[in-house]
C-alpha cells in the first residue's frame, strides 16, 4: 500500500470516529524527522514554545489535541542513537535511547511549522535543552504514533491538569466547536503562568494558583473537578493529566460517582514526584 493510500485510510478512520459516539485511539504511519529549531518563545512563566520546521517537519500528522512526539537526546558520551524506520512502525534499539515526550501544540500544514511547548521546571533534562537550543540546531522527532480522536458530540467536555497539561488543554480549547459547553481547570503557580486561551463561549476556565506549595502536591484541583455537576441527561467527556498521584482519587470518581465508561474519559499521569523518567504504563505515555 503507497504512503498516500495508507494516510487516506487512517484519516478516513478519524473522521469516523469524530462523527461517532466515544473515543478511540487511531494509530498514524510513525517515522522518524530531523527537525531544524526555528525559534523559541516564552509563554506565561511556565513553558517555553520551541518551534521546529525544515523539510523533516513536511506531512506531519496532528489530528488530537493529546497526541505526543518524543523529542530524542544525545546520551551522557555524546552519541545519537535513533530508532529505525521499519514499515509503519519504528524500532527501537535496546536500551532504549534518551527521550522526552511532548504534547504537540500545534502544527501548520502550510508552512510545516510544529510548536512543543514545554513546561519549564528545575532539573528537566527537556527543560535545560529548550532553555538553551539557538535557532538552526536540529532535534529528532519520533511520533506521534497516533492520537486519541474524541467525538464533538458530547453534551459537556470537562477539562482538567496543571502546567505539563496545559499545552494539551490550550489545543482542546481551540480545536473544540464553538458550540461546546462544559469547563476546563489549570494549577498553575501563580497567575505569571496564565496563558491566552482560546476557549468556546459555554466553557468555563478556571486558573488554580497552588502558591508556594510543591507541584504535584494539595488537592486543588481534585476539589475543583470534584465541584462539577453534569446535569442530568446529559453525556460528558472528561479528560485529566498531569501528576500520577494527583489524579489517583480522580480516576475513581469518574468511574465510580459519575460512572463513565472507558470510551467516555482519558486520564493519563504525565509525570510522578520524585521519579525523573516517569512512565505511566510502559507505553507511548508523556514524561515531562
Amino acid at each position: 500500500m503507497s504512503r498516500a493510500d495508507d494516510r487516506e485510510r487512517h484519516h478516513e478512520r478519524i473522521a469516523e470516529v469524530r462523527a461517532g459516539a466515544s473515543a478511540e485511539k487511531v494509530g498514524y504511519p510513525i517515522r522518524v524527522r530531523a527537525a531544524e529549531v526555528l525559534r523559541t518563545t516564552t509563554v506565561g512563566a511556565g513553558l517555553v514554545r520551541v518551534t521546529l520546521g525544515g523539510p523533516g517537519t513536511e506531512g506531519f500528522e496532528a489530528h488530537s489535541p493529546d497526541e505526543h512526539v518524543k523529542l530524542l537526546f544525545p546520551e551522557p558520551d555524546g552519541t545519537l542513537r535513533l530508532p529505525e524506520q521499519h514499515g509503519r512502525m519504528l524500532r527501537w534499539p535496546r536500551p532504549s535511547p534518551t527521550s522526552r515526550e511532548y504534547t504537540v501544540r500545534r502544527y501548520d500544514p502550510a508552512s510545516g511549522e510544529l510548536d512543543i511547548d514545554v513546561a519549564l521546571h528545575d532539573g528537566g533534562l527537556g527543560a535545560d535543552w529548550a532553555r538553551v537550543v539557538e535557532p538552526g540546531e536540529l532535534v529528532h522527532v519520533a511520533g506521534p504514533p497516533g492520537g486519541l480522536i474524541v467525538p464533538h458530540t458530547y453534551d459537556r467536555y470537562l477539562l482538567a491538569g496543571d502546567i505539563t497539561a496545559l499545552p494539551a488543554i490550550a489545543r482542546w480549547l481551540e480545536e473544540l466547536p464553538r458550540t461546546a459547553a462544559g469547563w476546563a481547570f489549570v494549577e498553575v503557580a501563580d497567575s505569571s503562568c496564565e496563558i491566552e486561551l482560546s476557549a468556546p463561549e459555554d466553557v468555563e476556565v478556571r486558573w488554580l494558583h497552588r502558591g508556594d506549595r510543591p507541584p504535584g502536591s494539595g488537592d486543588l484541583l481534585e476539589r475543583a473537578v470534584r465541584g462539577v455537576t453534569v446535569p442530568e441527561g446529559e453525556r460528558v467527556y472528561v479528560w485529566l493529566a498531569g501528576e500520577a498521584g494527583q489524579l489517583k482519587p480522580l480516576r475513581r470518581w469518574v468511574r465510580d460517582e459519575l460512572g463513565l465508561g472507558k470510551g467516555d474519559y482519558d486520564i493519563t499521569g504525565y509525570w510522578k514526584r520524585g521519579v525523573a523518567d516517569f512512565d505511566e504504563d510502559h507505553e507511548e505515555h508523556h514524561v515531562h
